[in-house]
């Protein structure tokens, strides 16, 4: 059974409105994408580290609870779990606050089992420190090495804009190594002051991989392929009630259709059809609209018991098609 693996950060998320905490639920970009794709059936890995405290205890039984393999997170002697705080404005979009101190991130796990076609998903300052760059490249490059499926959400924070110099070396191996690259506009005007998908692929992504994805929040999701395949995807409006994980699980949706798709690495390497980029951003669109209707950060049980009858449809379907 193929699997998905992530590498990011754990943390606390407390979530304010009008100044008062109102929620708290374990998060980190990418774990929030990692819990969503375990409730959904897909078989999920996590490397991280956390605080050897109540609250990392609290997220490593999360994951496990989810039916995420916890094993390659570590817990430090004398260590405290990060904190996110979230301030959700009048639209329901955050502003936040972390509280971690960097320089003493360590990194030192066992590699998870990559079997070809798995697929790795890795992104924000997690996959820039240089702390832990090391480690995190040298998986990389493993999973490549296995045949895995490279997704690179860049999700870069407003917070470490004066680290850009220092962290470019790292971002142009991330492009490098990644199949497909998604990231949001706010990135990308960080990162190189430009403000549209066109000159964003053209200048920074396209020498490294042609699979691009740009989303711009409320505004249409913008594709860059191969075969000069440019396609845009409007964003259905609904009231939410938070915005936090939305990018998140859009990666998790879209991940997800390439699972319940059948496609391969083999396939992206070739080019993947118009057909097959709908129906994979289509459910990364679905995922994300899911996630705004509470204050998780994560699809609830209700939307992934559906999600999991069609994986199994779905998986049936291709060992017929195998056979």
């Amino acid at each position: 059974m193929r699997k998905v693996i992530g590498i990011g950060e754990t943390v606390l998320d407390i979530i304010f409105r009008n100044d008062q905490p109102i929620s708290a639920v374990p998060g980190g970009s990418t774990f929030n994408a990692i819990i969503s794709l375990g409730r959904c059936g897909v078989k999920t890995s996590f490397i991280s580290e956390t605080g050897n405290d109540r609250v990392g205890r609290n997220i490593i039984r999360f994951l496990e609870e989810n039916g995420c393999e916890a094993g390659s997170v570590n817990v430090y002697p004398n260590s405290k779990s990060p904190l996110s705080l979230a301030f959700l404005n009048e639209q329901n979009d955050a502003e936040y606050i972390f509280y971690k101190d960097h320089p003493n991130d360590r990194l030192d796990f066992t590699y998870p089992t990559v079997e070809p076609d798995d697929l790795v998903l890795f992104g924000s300052y997690y996959a820039l420190n240089p702390v832990i760059r090391p480690q995190v490249k040298g998986f990389l490059e493993y999973a490549h090495q296995r045949g895995a499926i490279l997704y690179y959400d860049v999700n870069f924070r407003a917070s470490h804009q004066q680290e850009v110099m220092k962290l470019t070396p790292n971002l142009l191996e991330n492009f490098e190594l990644a199949d497909i690259v998604r990231g949001s506009h706010e990135d990308f005007e960080i990162l190189f002051k430009k403000k549209d998908a066109d000159s964003v692929y053209r200048s920074q992504i396209s020498f490294y991989t042609n699979k691009f994805i740009y989303t711009q929040g409320g505004n249409p999701i913008e594709l860059r392929a191969d075969g000069g395949l440019s396609k845009q995807y409007p964003v259905v409006k609904a009231d939410t009630v938070s915005t936090i994980g939305a990018g998140d699980n859009f990666n998790a949706g879209f991940l997800y259709g390439i699972i319940k798709n059948g496609i391969t690495r083999s396939d992206i390497e070739q080019g993947l059809t118009e057909e097959q980029w709908d129906r994979a951003i289509l459910s990364g669109q679905q995922f994300a609209n899911e996630v705004c209707k509470s204050l998780d950060n994560y699809v609830s049980p209700a939307f992934a018991n559906l999600r999991r009858q069609e994986l199994n449809v779905s998986r049936q379907q291709l060992d017929l098609d195998f056979e």
